[in-house]
């Protein structure tokens, strides 16, 4: 899973994406219902959209419904869950453009944060789902989610999070397969590319974790969204 991560530079939004980027603002470092950019296909041309992390924003929570986590939907049950099945359905799917993703580690016995990105540096699409909302008189707005699938045989991605729990992993997309995700036809097709990334393609490093908003803290405490 993944409830923060440090979200790709404007600059590098056209030279490694291939679009431009969006006119409103978004902080480096994202957590649930912050606004970040996100890739879609619109009438078959990509372009970046400012979005929501959370399939569900806390301000579409109905009253009384008990807040619920939705920045992540598992592959397996993605077309069965009420907040996703729709744009699975649908296929509202996206590229998440990042620079790094955090997860916990607890091979010393305490939780860790480690930075999550490529070897070679450059920043990359995780695989995603989008959705629209109406604000009354705002107008519209868009909200998204990450996919995850099992990492429990990927020799670095199985070492994140606290023992006992399932592992699990975001899916990172080639960038030979951006074009062919947004342009999925058919939930079959869309799985195809719901693979673990290689390994050796990647770094994981320990880092500090950067002073913490209220808000910011209060989400790094939550678990996956499976509603």
């Amino acid at each position: 899973m993944c409830t923060n991560y440090a979200s790709a530079r404007r600059d590098r939004l056209f030279k490694h994406f291939g679009v431009e980027p969006p006119d409103s603002p978004w902080r480096d470092d994202v957590y649930k219902d912050y606004p970040a950019p996100i890739i879609r296909s619109v009438e078959g041309i990509e372009r970046a959209d400012v979005a929501t992390f959370g399939m569900v924003p806390r301000k579409h929570i109905p009253p009384g419904v008990r807040v619920f986590d939705t920045m992540n939907a598992r592959t397996e049950t993605v077309g069965e869950k009420r907040s996703f099945s729709g744009a699975w359905k649908r296929q509202q799917l996206c590229l998440v453009p990042c620079e790094a993703f955090y997860e916990p580690n607890y091979e010393s016995g305490k939780a860790v944060r480690w930075r999550i990105g490529m070897e070679s540096g450059e920043p990359f699409g995780i695989a995603g789902l989008w959705r629209e909302w109406d604000e009354g008189e705002e107008g519209k707005s868009l909200s998204f989610t990450m996919l995850t699938v099992n990492s429990t045989e990927h020799p670095l991605m199985n070492r994140f999070h606290k023992p006992g729990d399932e592992k699990r992993s975001v899916v990172i997309v080639r960038p030979t397969d951006y074009e062919g995700w947004l342009a999925s036809r058919s939930m079959d097709e869309a799985r195809s590319f719901l693979n673990l990334f290689p390994a050796e393609l990647m770094h994981a490093e320990a880092c500090p974790a950067p002073p913490r908003t209220d808000k910011a803290r209060a989400t790094a405490s939550e678990d996956e969204g499976v509603k």
